[in-house]
Protein backbone atom coordinates (compact mmCIF):
# COMPACT_ATOMS: atom_id res chain seq x y z
CA UNK A 1 0.00 0.00 0.00
CA UNK A 2 2.79 2.16 1.02
CA UNK A 3 4.34 1.88 -2.85
CA UNK A 4 0.64 2.94 -4.27
CA UNK A 5 0.28 5.79 -1.86
CA UNK A 6 3.86 7.19 -3.56
CA UNK A 7 2.66 6.58 -6.84
CA UNK A 8 -0.97 8.34 -5.96
CA UNK A 9 1.52 11.23 -4.53
CA UNK A 10 2.74 11.25 -7.42
CA UNK A 11 0.14 11.76 -9.86
CA UNK A 12 -1.22 13.88 -7.59
CA UNK A 13 1.56 16.15 -8.11
CA UNK A 14 1.66 15.76 -12.15
CA UNK A 15 -1.89 16.63 -12.51
CA UNK A 16 -1.48 19.69 -10.24
CA UNK A 17 1.35 21.06 -12.34
CA UNK A 18 -0.62 19.93 -15.39
CA UNK A 19 -0.72 23.52 -17.22
CA UNK A 20 2.29 24.30 -16.51
CA UNK A 21 3.81 21.15 -18.22
CA UNK A 22 1.16 21.52 -21.30
CA UNK A 23 2.57 25.31 -22.02
CA UNK A 24 6.75 24.10 -21.10
CA UNK A 25 5.83 21.45 -23.58
CA UNK A 26 3.97 23.70 -26.02
CA UNK A 27 6.33 26.51 -26.04
CA UNK A 28 9.05 24.26 -26.91
CA UNK A 29 7.35 22.77 -29.71
CA UNK A 30 6.30 25.94 -31.05
CA UNK A 31 10.06 27.09 -30.78
CA UNK A 32 11.39 24.40 -32.73
CA UNK A 33 8.81 24.24 -35.11
CA UNK A 34 9.91 27.93 -35.30
CA UNK A 35 13.62 27.08 -35.69
CA UNK A 36 13.43 24.25 -38.04
CA UNK A 37 11.39 26.31 -40.35
CA UNK A 38 14.71 28.42 -40.44
CA UNK A 39 17.09 25.71 -41.04
CA UNK A 40 17.96 25.27 -44.58
CA UNK A 41 17.21 21.87 -46.63
CA UNK A 42 19.85 19.31 -47.86
CA UNK A 43 20.25 17.27 -50.71
CA UNK A 44 22.44 14.04 -50.64
CA UNK A 45 23.63 12.38 -53.92
CA UNK A 46 24.93 9.11 -53.66
CA UNK A 47 26.80 7.21 -56.09
CA UNK A 48 27.66 3.32 -56.01
CA UNK A 49 30.71 1.52 -57.23
CA UNK A 50 32.70 -1.68 -56.94
CA UNK A 51 36.60 -2.28 -56.80
CA UNK A 52 37.83 -3.46 -59.49
CA UNK A 53 41.59 -6.24 -59.35
CA UNK A 54 44.68 -4.21 -59.83
CA UNK A 55 45.68 -7.69 -61.51
CA UNK A 56 42.92 -6.49 -64.60
CA UNK A 57 45.75 -4.02 -65.25
CA UNK A 58 48.86 -6.14 -65.12
CA UNK A 59 50.51 -7.53 -68.53
CA UNK A 60 49.58 -11.51 -67.31
CA UNK A 61 46.05 -11.01 -67.64
CA UNK A 62 46.11 -9.21 -70.48
CA UNK A 63 48.89 -11.13 -72.89
CA UNK A 64 49.19 -14.24 -70.49
CA UNK A 65 46.76 -16.07 -72.90
CA UNK A 66 44.29 -17.76 -70.56
CA UNK A 67 46.90 -19.43 -68.49
CA UNK A 68 46.49 -17.07 -65.84
CA UNK A 69 43.26 -16.27 -63.86
CA UNK A 70 42.16 -14.00 -61.58
CA UNK A 71 38.44 -12.63 -59.79
CA UNK A 72 37.68 -9.28 -61.97
CA UNK A 73 36.40 -7.81 -59.11
CA UNK A 74 38.54 -6.70 -56.17
CA UNK A 75 38.88 -8.15 -52.70
CA UNK A 76 38.36 -6.52 -49.09
CA UNK A 77 42.22 -5.19 -49.57
CA UNK A 78 41.27 -3.63 -52.77
CA UNK A 79 38.20 -2.41 -50.89
CA UNK A 80 40.10 -0.67 -48.38
CA UNK A 81 42.45 1.06 -51.00
CA UNK A 82 39.55 2.19 -52.13
CA UNK A 83 37.94 3.74 -49.35
CA UNK A 84 41.20 4.87 -48.66
CA UNK A 85 41.91 7.30 -51.40
CA UNK A 86 38.05 8.48 -50.92
CA UNK A 87 39.27 9.79 -47.91
CA UNK A 88 42.55 10.99 -48.76
CA UNK A 89 43.53 14.93 -48.56
CA UNK A 90 44.45 14.60 -52.38
CA UNK A 91 40.97 14.04 -53.03
CA UNK A 92 39.93 16.41 -50.78
CA UNK A 93 41.99 19.35 -51.81
CA UNK A 94 40.85 18.61 -55.41
CA UNK A 95 37.12 18.85 -54.88
CA UNK A 96 37.57 21.96 -52.41
CA UNK A 97 39.74 23.50 -55.51
CA UNK A 98 37.90 22.43 -58.45
CA UNK A 99 34.13 23.58 -56.93
CA UNK A 100 35.51 26.72 -54.94
CA UNK A 101 33.89 25.37 -51.53
CA UNK A 102 35.89 28.02 -49.96
CA UNK A 103 33.43 30.68 -51.29
CA UNK A 104 30.71 28.29 -51.43
CA UNK A 105 30.89 27.42 -47.52
CA UNK A 106 31.72 31.18 -47.00
CA UNK A 107 34.93 30.36 -45.29
CA UNK A 108 37.92 32.88 -45.87
CA UNK A 109 40.86 31.14 -47.72
CA UNK A 110 42.89 33.80 -45.87
CA UNK A 111 42.27 32.88 -42.69
CA UNK A 112 45.30 30.68 -41.09
CA UNK A 113 42.87 28.02 -39.94
CA UNK A 114 40.92 28.03 -43.31
CA UNK A 115 42.34 24.85 -45.14
CA UNK A 116 41.28 23.21 -41.82
CA UNK A 117 37.67 24.71 -41.12
CA UNK A 118 37.10 24.15 -45.09
CA UNK A 119 38.14 19.92 -44.73
CA UNK A 120 35.79 20.02 -41.38
CA UNK A 121 32.92 21.78 -42.99
CA UNK A 122 33.56 19.61 -46.17
CA UNK A 123 33.81 16.10 -44.34
CA UNK A 124 30.94 16.68 -41.91
CA UNK A 125 29.01 16.37 -45.51
CA UNK A 126 30.81 13.61 -47.35
CA UNK A 127 30.37 10.13 -46.28
CA UNK A 128 32.25 6.90 -47.49
CA UNK A 129 31.30 3.33 -46.68
CA UNK A 130 30.78 -0.22 -47.67
CA UNK A 131 27.69 -1.87 -48.05
CA UNK A 132 26.82 -5.23 -46.99
CA UNK A 133 27.26 -6.61 -50.35
CA UNK A 134 31.09 -5.12 -50.60
CA UNK A 135 29.94 -2.27 -52.73
CA UNK A 136 31.36 1.42 -52.06
CA UNK A 137 28.33 3.98 -51.56
CA UNK A 138 30.13 7.98 -51.69
CA UNK A 139 27.35 9.98 -50.60
CA UNK A 140 27.62 14.20 -50.77
CA UNK A 141 24.87 16.57 -48.66
CA UNK A 142 24.58 20.62 -49.96
CA UNK A 143 22.01 23.01 -50.42
CA UNK A 144 22.15 22.81 -53.55
CA UNK A 145 21.11 19.48 -55.33
CA UNK A 146 22.86 19.66 -58.16
CA UNK A 147 25.72 20.53 -56.93
CA UNK A 148 25.92 17.54 -54.31
CA UNK A 149 25.39 14.96 -57.27
CA UNK A 150 28.30 17.04 -59.32
CA UNK A 151 30.46 16.45 -56.25
CA UNK A 152 29.77 13.12 -55.84
CA UNK A 153 30.38 12.15 -59.10
CA UNK A 154 33.52 14.11 -59.47
CA UNK A 155 35.26 12.26 -56.47
CA UNK A 156 34.10 8.72 -58.00
CA UNK A 157 35.92 9.79 -61.31
CA UNK A 158 39.08 10.95 -59.11
CA UNK A 159 39.27 7.62 -57.13
CA UNK A 160 38.95 5.86 -60.06
CA UNK A 161 42.02 8.12 -61.98
CA UNK A 162 44.46 8.53 -58.66
CA UNK A 163 43.91 4.20 -58.09
CA UNK A 164 44.76 4.15 -61.81
CA UNK A 165 48.08 5.47 -61.59
CA UNK A 166 48.91 3.73 -58.11
CA UNK A 167 48.67 0.82 -60.43
CA UNK A 168 50.42 2.45 -63.27
CA UNK A 169 53.92 3.84 -61.20
CA UNK A 170 54.02 -0.08 -60.49
CA UNK A 171 54.17 -0.79 -64.15
CA UNK A 172 56.23 2.18 -64.07
CA UNK A 173 58.68 0.66 -62.27
CA UNK A 174 58.42 -2.87 -63.98
CA UNK A 175 59.04 -1.05 -67.01
CA UNK A 176 62.27 0.33 -65.94
CA UNK A 177 63.36 -2.72 -64.74
CA UNK A 178 62.96 -4.47 -67.86
CA UNK A 179 64.97 -1.53 -69.64
CA UNK A 180 67.57 -2.17 -67.38
CA UNK A 181 67.75 -5.66 -67.73
CA UNK A 182 67.58 -5.91 -71.90
CA UNK A 183 70.86 -2.90 -71.34
CA UNK A 184 72.70 -5.09 -69.09
CA UNK A 185 71.87 -8.42 -71.49
CA UNK A 186 72.42 -6.05 -74.55
CA UNK A 187 76.08 -5.55 -73.36
CA UNK A 188 76.60 -9.06 -71.96
CA UNK A 189 74.89 -10.44 -75.59
CA UNK A 190 78.21 -7.67 -77.33
CA UNK A 191 80.72 -9.23 -75.35
CA UNK A 192 79.85 -13.07 -75.88
CA UNK A 193 79.85 -12.22 -79.54
CA UNK A 194 83.20 -10.44 -79.58
CA UNK A 195 84.30 -13.97 -77.73
CA UNK A 196 82.57 -15.90 -80.29
CA UNK A 197 84.28 -14.27 -83.52
CA UNK A 198 87.81 -14.40 -81.31
CA UNK A 199 87.58 -17.90 -80.75
CA UNK A 200 86.37 -19.10 -84.29
CA UNK A 201 89.45 -16.66 -85.59
CA UNK A 202 91.79 -18.82 -83.48
CA UNK A 203 89.88 -22.23 -83.36
CA UNK A 204 88.80 -21.72 -86.85
CA UNK A 205 85.15 -23.13 -85.38
CA UNK A 206 81.93 -22.01 -86.82
CA UNK A 207 79.23 -24.57 -86.59
CA UNK A 208 80.48 -27.36 -84.53
CA UNK A 209 77.49 -30.38 -85.48
CA UNK A 210 78.66 -29.85 -89.49
CA UNK A 211 82.35 -28.87 -88.92
CA UNK A 212 82.79 -31.79 -86.67
CA UNK A 213 81.35 -34.15 -88.66
CA UNK A 214 83.47 -33.12 -92.05
CA UNK A 215 86.58 -32.75 -90.54
CA UNK A 216 85.88 -36.67 -89.14
CA UNK A 217 84.91 -37.57 -92.40
CA UNK A 218 88.00 -35.72 -93.82
CA UNK A 219 90.38 -36.38 -91.46
CA UNK A 220 89.23 -40.63 -92.19
CA UNK A 221 89.41 -40.62 -96.13
CA UNK A 222 92.70 -38.87 -95.78
CA UNK A 223 93.97 -41.44 -93.88
CA UNK A 224 92.09 -44.43 -95.89
CA UNK A 225 94.06 -42.55 -98.80
CA UNK A 226 97.28 -42.13 -97.39
CA UNK A 227 97.28 -45.93 -96.31
CA UNK A 228 96.57 -47.00 -99.80
CA UNK A 229 99.08 -44.64 -101.86
CA UNK A 230 101.75 -45.83 -98.97
CA UNK A 231 100.92 -49.67 -99.82
CA UNK A 232 100.49 -49.03 -103.73
CA UNK A 233 104.09 -47.11 -103.72
CA UNK A 234 105.94 -50.34 -101.70
CA UNK A 235 104.34 -52.50 -103.92
CA UNK A 236 105.44 -50.17 -107.06
CA UNK A 237 109.05 -49.86 -105.25
CA UNK A 238 109.21 -54.08 -104.93
CA UNK A 239 108.11 -54.76 -108.47
CA UNK A 240 110.63 -54.53 -111.09
CA UNK A 241 110.01 -52.45 -114.61
CA UNK A 242 107.76 -50.22 -112.82
CA UNK A 243 108.95 -46.76 -114.41
CA UNK A 244 110.95 -44.57 -112.52
CA UNK A 245 108.51 -41.26 -112.90
CA UNK A 246 105.43 -43.20 -111.77
CA UNK A 247 107.18 -44.10 -109.15
CA UNK A 248 108.11 -40.47 -108.27
CA UNK A 249 104.74 -39.10 -109.05
CA UNK A 250 103.44 -41.42 -106.73
CA UNK A 251 106.16 -40.90 -103.49
CA UNK A 252 105.07 -37.07 -104.61
CA UNK A 253 101.37 -37.48 -103.81
CA UNK A 254 101.96 -39.48 -100.60
CA UNK A 255 103.80 -36.63 -99.64
CA UNK A 256 101.09 -34.66 -100.42
CA UNK A 257 98.64 -36.66 -98.51
CA UNK A 258 101.08 -36.89 -95.66
CA UNK A 259 100.84 -33.23 -95.54
CA UNK A 260 96.96 -33.10 -95.96
CA UNK A 261 96.49 -35.73 -93.30
CA UNK A 262 99.21 -33.57 -90.82
CA UNK A 263 96.70 -30.45 -91.64
CA UNK A 264 93.83 -32.06 -90.99
CA UNK A 265 95.08 -33.49 -87.65
CA UNK A 266 96.03 -29.93 -86.82
CA UNK A 267 92.93 -28.51 -87.51
CA UNK A 268 91.20 -31.30 -85.58
CA UNK A 269 93.77 -30.72 -82.91
CA UNK A 270 92.73 -27.07 -82.41
CA UNK A 271 88.99 -28.15 -83.32
CA UNK A 272 88.80 -29.90 -80.29
CA UNK A 273 91.03 -27.74 -78.03
CA UNK A 274 88.70 -24.84 -78.40
CA UNK A 275 85.51 -27.09 -78.48
CA UNK A 276 84.12 -27.37 -75.19
CA UNK A 277 85.01 -23.03 -74.75
CA UNK A 278 83.24 -22.41 -77.85
CA UNK A 279 80.26 -24.67 -77.07
CA UNK A 280 79.84 -22.74 -73.65
CA UNK A 281 80.08 -19.61 -74.97
CA UNK A 282 77.87 -20.33 -77.64
CA UNK A 283 75.43 -21.52 -75.24
CA UNK A 284 75.37 -18.44 -73.09
CA UNK A 285 74.88 -16.68 -76.07
CA UNK A 286 71.93 -18.38 -76.88
CA UNK A 287 69.77 -18.64 -73.53
CA UNK A 288 71.11 -14.53 -73.31
CA UNK A 289 69.30 -14.13 -76.51
CA UNK A 290 66.39 -15.90 -75.99
CA UNK A 291 66.09 -13.99 -72.44
CA UNK A 292 66.56 -10.81 -74.26
CA UNK A 293 63.54 -11.42 -76.85
CA UNK A 294 61.60 -12.54 -73.44
CA UNK A 295 62.26 -9.38 -72.28
CA UNK A 296 61.43 -6.93 -74.92
CA UNK A 297 58.14 -9.08 -75.89
CA UNK A 298 57.44 -8.25 -71.62
CA UNK A 299 58.77 -4.35 -71.88
CA UNK A 300 56.33 -3.97 -75.02
CA UNK A 301 53.20 -5.44 -73.17
CA UNK A 302 54.11 -3.80 -70.04
CA UNK A 303 54.26 -0.50 -72.07
CA UNK A 304 51.12 -1.29 -74.07
CA UNK A 305 49.55 -1.99 -70.57
CA UNK A 306 50.80 1.22 -69.13
CA UNK A 307 49.03 3.04 -72.06
CA UNK A 308 45.94 1.63 -71.59
CA UNK A 309 43.05 2.68 -70.10
CA UNK A 310 42.07 0.21 -67.57
CA UNK A 311 39.16 1.07 -64.89
CA UNK A 312 39.95 0.56 -61.49
CA UNK A 313 36.04 0.36 -60.17
CA UNK A 314 32.72 -0.81 -61.77
CA UNK A 315 30.27 2.09 -61.87
CA UNK A 316 27.18 0.53 -60.27
CA UNK A 317 25.05 3.62 -59.79
CA UNK A 318 25.71 7.28 -61.16
CA UNK A 319 25.08 9.89 -58.63
CA UNK A 320 21.57 11.58 -59.63
CA UNK A 321 20.30 15.11 -58.94
CA UNK A 322 18.12 14.24 -55.59
CA UNK A 323 14.72 15.15 -55.31
CA UNK A 324 13.62 14.58 -51.63
CA UNK A 325 15.43 16.56 -49.21
CA UNK A 326 17.76 14.57 -46.46
CA UNK A 327 17.45 16.47 -43.74
CA UNK A 328 16.77 18.61 -41.75
CA UNK A 329 13.54 16.30 -40.37
CA UNK A 330 11.04 18.72 -39.02
CA UNK A 331 8.77 16.60 -37.95
CA UNK A 332 11.49 14.70 -35.92
CA UNK A 333 12.51 17.92 -34.45
CA UNK A 334 9.15 19.24 -33.39
CA UNK A 335 8.66 15.27 -31.83
CA UNK A 336 11.76 15.39 -29.93
CA UNK A 337 11.54 18.68 -28.73
CA UNK A 338 8.16 18.09 -27.01
CA UNK A 339 9.53 14.71 -25.61
CA UNK A 340 12.43 15.77 -24.28
CA UNK A 341 10.56 19.38 -23.26
CA UNK A 342 8.04 16.73 -20.92
CA UNK A 343 10.68 14.40 -19.75
CA UNK A 344 12.43 17.51 -18.09
CA UNK A 345 8.72 19.19 -17.17
CA UNK A 346 7.74 15.72 -15.05
CA UNK A 347 11.53 15.32 -13.85
CA UNK A 348 11.21 19.62 -12.73
CA UNK A 349 8.47 19.04 -11.12
CA UNK A 350 8.62 16.14 -9.03
CA UNK A 351 12.17 17.81 -7.79
CA UNK A 352 10.37 20.87 -6.80
CA UNK A 353 7.20 19.48 -5.05
CA UNK A 354 9.48 17.31 -3.39
CA UNK A 355 11.73 19.72 -1.90
CA UNK A 356 9.89 23.08 -1.26
CA UNK A 357 9.65 23.04 2.10
CA UNK A 358 13.62 22.71 2.21
CA UNK A 359 15.03 26.10 3.46
CA UNK A 360 17.51 26.19 1.01
CA UNK A 361 19.00 29.55 3.17
CA UNK A 362 19.91 27.61 5.45
CA UNK A 363 21.77 24.64 3.88
CA UNK A 364 23.53 27.47 1.66
CA UNK A 365 24.67 29.38 4.55
CA UNK A 366 25.24 26.40 6.50
CA UNK A 367 28.87 25.62 8.74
Amino acid sequence: MKNNDNLIDVLKTLFKWKRPIFYVCLIAGVGAIVISLFLSNYYKATTIFLAVSPDQATPDALYGKGQLRSDYYGNENDIDRLMTIAESSELINFLVDSFKLYEHYDIDPDQPKAAFKVQEKFLSLYEVQKTKRDAIELSVEDKDKELAARIANAAREKIDELARHLIQEGLAKAIRSYEDNILSKESQLASLSDSLIYMREKYGIYNIMGQTEALTSQVSESEALLVRNRAKLEAMKETKGIPQDTILLLQASVRGLEEENKSLNEKMSLFNEGLSKFGIFERQYIEANQTLSEDKERLKQASATYHSVIPAMVLVEEARVPVIKSRPKRSIIVLATGAIAFLFSLIGVLLFDTYKDVNWKEIYHAK
